[in-house]
């Protein structure tokens, strides 16, 4: 049974003279929230979907919802076991101090000590993005006599969702000011931009602040605590190296290594991809293009080997649970708006994605991380897919004839 289905069959218990009458206006209200948008289309011609932008946005929020908790316990869970490591004069710092005051375990075992940790690195960021991004939003939809637009709240938690936990908060302040702005409004606003402003964003800080941003060291969010990432380790080194630094796959999978808020649990991730498909917010012929790239050119390169570039060897299931392709692949290639629109073309965006991010990877030995600029080069292209395929599509018809 769907939500909508739920929600018309339990109406009349709380319509005049049924069991709950006095709580219709609190089910009203949470109906009207999740289905019914401000303006929707009425005439016949133009009435073909019961699917809003309001509900889109919704159910991608809900979507994140695995990677948010599931990221809140990892971050927490590193930094614990960080501190751990290096010993009390390391716990330092104001989230620290109130961990102490409330009586919260710092304890790397304590389930609840790790989620508490971990939310007090995420909400400032969370916080500062919202805040931020908002009076963006505010200010140019002020300008232009139109309403708020709930895009925003989705790029508000993928944008945290990417950003490392050790990021200073005027640099998240900052990157989300170009995103919005640069990323989106400038072309529109929300629908009308090819670029996905939450990855314009994050790659505006990649290239502006490369030693915080880079990927190459670890982001757990501990000051005197370093390392290097698991594709940085499996550049220099070779993917078996992992082992020697108590990665393994599984670990990868499940996310319990060094990573942004929402790239590390390519298991949240699934979750979240299970819903998108069965709400049918995601197309499901962008991830099979995504993942049909990916695994075609690793296994290409595999084949073709290399006596000084370890990353030659590294298999697909490998590419797969590291960094940030899970996330990118369910959050940010599905997104409607920046994709190719057309079902053949969202193949060939999908492909030209997957092949890309294998190709930053192990080709170009300046970026260990290459999900977010792949990204990026397929939004550039998307158009271009279309019109390829728009214009065979012509030719083919036309022949026909």
């Amino acid at each position: 049974m769907g939500l909508r289905s739920f929600f018309d069959r339990i109406e009349p218990n709380f319509t005049k003279g049924g069991k709950y009458e006095k709580l219709f206006p609190i089910y009203e209200m949470v109906e009207s929230f999740i289905y019914t948008p401000k303006t929707v289309t009425s005439v016949a011609p133009h009435a073909r979907s019961y699917v809003d932008m309001k509900r889109i946005m919704t159910y991608v929020v809900i979507a994140t919802i695995p990677c948010i908790l599931f990221g809140m316990w990892n971050t927490g869970y590193q930094a614990n076991s960080a501190l751990a490591a290096m010993g009390p004069e390391a716990a330092t710092g104001w989230r620290i101090a109130i961990l102490q005051m409330l009586g919260i375990s710092q304890d790397p075992a304590s389930l609840f000590g790790n989620f508490a940790h971990g939310f007090l690195y995420f909400l400032p960021i969370y916080v500062t993005t919202l805040v931020v991004g908002g009076i963006w939003e505010v200010l140019f939809a002020t300008v232009r006599g139109h309403e708020v637009n709930e895009g925003f709240l989705v790029t508000s938690m993928l944008y945290t969702l990417i950003m490392p936990a050790s990021a200073p908060l005027w640099q998240v302040a900052l990157g989300i000011s170009f995103g919005v702005v640069i990323g989106k409004e400038v072309f529109g606003g929300t629908g009308k931009n090819f670029l996905n402003p939450a990855l314009v964003g994050r790659a505006f800080l990649y290239f502006a602040y490369p030693a915080n941003m880079s990927g190459d060291a670890i982001w757990t969010p501990v000051d005197g605590f370093s390392g290097a990432t698991a594709l940085a380790v499996s550049a220099a080194d070779g993917y078996q190296q992992l082992a020697s630094e108590g990665i393994t796959w599984m670990s990868a999978f499940y996310g319990t290594i060094q990573g942004s808020f929402g790239e590390t649990s390519t298991l949240a991730c699934a979750l979240g991809l299970i819903f998108l498909l069965t709400t049918r917010i995601a197309n499901f012929r962008l991830i099979l293009g995504c993942l049909g790239g990916m695994i075609g050119f690793s296994l290409l390169l595999n084949v073709i080997g290399s006596d000084t570039n370890p990353m030659f060897a590294m298999p697909w299931y490998w590419h797969l649970v590291l960094g940030g392709y899970a996330f990118g692949l369910v959050f940010m290639v599905t997104e409607p708006v920046s994709a190719s629109h057309t079902n053949t073309g969202r193949y060939i965006y999908g492909a030209l994605i997957g092949v890309m991010v294998v190709l930053i990877r192990v080709i170009n030995p300046a970026f260990p991380e290459g999900m977010m600029l792949a990204i990026l080069f397929g939004n550039v292209f998307a158009p271009l897919i279309d019109h390829f395929v728009v214009q065979a599509n012509i030719k083919r018809r036309a022949r026909r004839v």
